[in-house]
Order: structure tokens, then C-alpha cells, then sequence
């Protein structure tokens, strides 16, 4: 059994619920789409990032 599947284990719906209220109260509604935004370009210039990289180890080889 692997380490996250024991973390995941001890969330659950209502604790997943508390923490999107908590959420909600610290940013507010207007401030959320703007945090996934960021959220998202950061994945975004991650996964090129990873894909650039692992196409520079290929060219070496």
C-alpha cells in the first residue's frame, strides 16, 4: 500500500466540504477563478517544461 492512498484515505466528504467552505471564506468567489487560472498556467508551463527536458535527454542519448 502506498503512502497517498493512506492520506486519501483519511479525507473524506465532509472534510473535503469544510475545506471548500474554508476556502470560499478566506478568497472569496471573485478570487477563485483567478487562483485556477494561475494554478492552471503553472501546470501548463510545467508539463512543456517536463516535455522539453525529456526531449533534450532523448536527443543526448
Amino acid at each position: 500500500m502506498n503512502s497517498l492512498s493512506i492520506y486519501l484515505g483519511i479525507v473524506g466528504p465532509w472534510q473535503i466540504a469544510i475545506i471548500v467552505v474554508l476556502v470560499l471564506l478566506m478568497f472569496g468567489g471573485k478570487k477563485i477563478p483567478e487562483l485556477m487560472k494561475g494554478l492552471g498556467g503553472g501546470l501548463k508551463e510545467f508539463k512543456n517544461a517536463a516535455k522539453e527536458s525529456k526531449e533534450d535527454s532523448e536527443e543526448k542519448k
